[in-house]
């Protein structure tokens, strides 16, 4: 934070607002409070774990802190408002959002990187720009202080800025992330009920996993607790989920139904090493988004520090596989390359077997040479490169790609492009990439899974799952139901 005292400019009228019925915020009429504006953009994990951070606070100090959200989208499927509302609703925002669509208040306040903070004391002076990661205990302390002194001073005022929220229909399914299907099961990660399904092929619930509260609790079945969960991927009779909420490997053994933590500890970190860690409860993990399995390995993207992980199943190692760390799109060595928010991953064969994945922060779809870890760009360009164009490699653009498989009799790889709306595949042996035509419509898809020729994705904004059937192209809503409901 800087010491700089300016009086904080007003916020511009005429644009729209979230989480209070169209109604604008001005700061003036928040003078006497502690304010803080917090800029972010959805498509990115750093920013939702700096909501994390701020509902914290917020909770901590509900009547002396208002916190004003500012939506600055890097992605043109962010700028608008009814999927800013979506995310809205799947990070349980509860203060006011604008969505500053055309970067205007970005621009006002001179910022320059997701996620950032301008920190505003009770008299409406900025005290300081936080940018970059929020650092909680940091504005906590601040926060104190500036009570301390609006208190001698007479200047603090309490109250509480509420929220006039437009939730989500109550569905069986909230937000599903990842879906898997195997020889006898279907598995969901219904990330915004923090559970996981276990489901017939026909969509019938048969067990459920985690009580539906957040949070990090082994144990037997619903007495469990998960943190919007993630990947999936089933190994021998157990399946592993990538906790993504919790920084967290959880195991779930189908046989006795209890759910046990295998790696990290419950809290983000950054390893910028390539060190084997033999303990891998003791090493932190940094929003873990997919999981794939092979030769006693499990894989792991690690979204929320750019990088690919690996785990031995048998010794319980763990360590990372690629990536520096630092986010961007730089192929090469592993030790060298920069990955830039990996979401999804999948192992398959192209002339060897690859670690695909999808970079959803360069819009891009990369490979990992398990051989010699080297990574390389299949499509995409950069951080700001992204789009909605088919074609060959060279010219075919993405936007946050979000869910990825490898289909062995077709030798191409399925794409959810997200924030396009579609899904995609691409042909291994010549790059080119394909969109799919369908009736049902997609809303922000995540993961896929391919079983007997049918493509199931995890249609996140609708609140479903989606089923193509690869032979005839044609698209339907598989029904996800309870069976005592049903």
């Amino acid at each position: 934070m800087t010491g700089t005292r300016l009086r904080v400019p007003e916020l511009p009228a005429n644009m729209e607002w979230l989480n209070t019925q169209g109604e604008s915020v001005a700061l003036a009429e928040l003078r006497g409070k502690i304010v803080v504006l917090h800029f972010w953009t959805y498509s990115s994990v750093n920013c939702a774990q700096a909501l994390r951070d701020i509902e914290w606070l917020r909770k901590r100090y509900p009547d002396t802190l208002s916190v004003v959200g500012v939506h600055s989208p890097k992605f043109p499927n962010e700028q608008q408002s009814d999927n800013l509302q979506k995310a809205i609703n799947r990070h349980y925002v509860r203060y006011p959002v604008v969505n500053d669509a055309q970067h205007a208040i970005w621009k006002e306040f001179g910022i320059t990187i997701w996620p950032s903070i301008i920190y505003i004391d009770p008299e409406g002076y900025v005290v300081g720009v936080m940018r970059g990661d929020i650092k909680r205990k940091q504005l906590d302390k601040l926060i104190q202080q500036s009570i301390t002194d609006a208190e001698k001073k007479k200047t603090l005022r309490r109250s509480r800025l509420l929220p006039r929220l437009k939730p989500e229909p109550s569905l069986d399914l909230k937000f599903p992330g990842k879906v898997l299907v195997t020889h006898e099961r279907m598995y969901i990660s219904d990330s915004g009920h923090n559970r996981i399904l276990e489901c017939m092929p026909n969509g019938r619930i048969v067990h459920t996993f985690g009580s539906g509260v957040d949070g990090l609790i082994d144990g037997p079945g619903q007495t469990a607790a998960f943190d919007s969960p993630q990947g999936l991927i089933y190994v021998d009779r157990h399946l592993f989920v990538a906790d993504a909420g919790n920084h967290a490997i959880r195991e779930i053994d189908l046989i006795n139904r209890e759910v046990s933590t295998i790696a990290g500890m419950g809290r983000p970190g950054l390893v910028k090493g390539f060190d084997v860690y033999p303990e891998p409860l003791n090493v932190p993990l940094n929003s873990p988004w997919d999981l794939d399995y092979a030769d006693g390995h499990l894989y792991i993207s690690m979204a929320g520090s750019h990088q690919l992980w690996s785990m031995d199943l048998n010794t319980k190692a763990i360590g990372v596989l690629s990536g520096t760390g630092q986010e961007g799109l730089v192929d090469g060595n592993a030790h060298a390359a920069n990955l830039a928010q990996p979401l999804a991953i999948c192992i398959g064969e192209d002339v060897e077997k690859m670690l695909f994945f999808a970079d959803a922060g360069s819009s891009a779809i990369r490979a990992v040479r398990l051989r010699d870890n080297n990574v390389q760009t299949i499509i995409g360009k950069g951080l700001f490169d992204f789009g909605d164009k088919d074609g060959n490699k060279a010219a075919a653009r993405l936007q946050h790609p979000m869910g990825l498989c490898y289909d062995a009799r077709r030798k191409v790889l399925w794409v959810a492009d997200s924030y396009n709306n579609k899904i995609k595949h691409i042909k291994l042996f010549n790059g080119t990439i394909s969109s799919v035509t369908g009736q049902v419509r997609l809303n922000e898809p995540g993961g896929m899974s391919i079983y007997d020729n049918k493509l199931y994705i995890a249609n996140t904004n609708a609140h479903k799952i989606t089923r193509i059937d690869l032979d005839s192209g044609h698209l339907e809503d598989l029904e996800v139901f309870d069976s005592e409901n049903d």
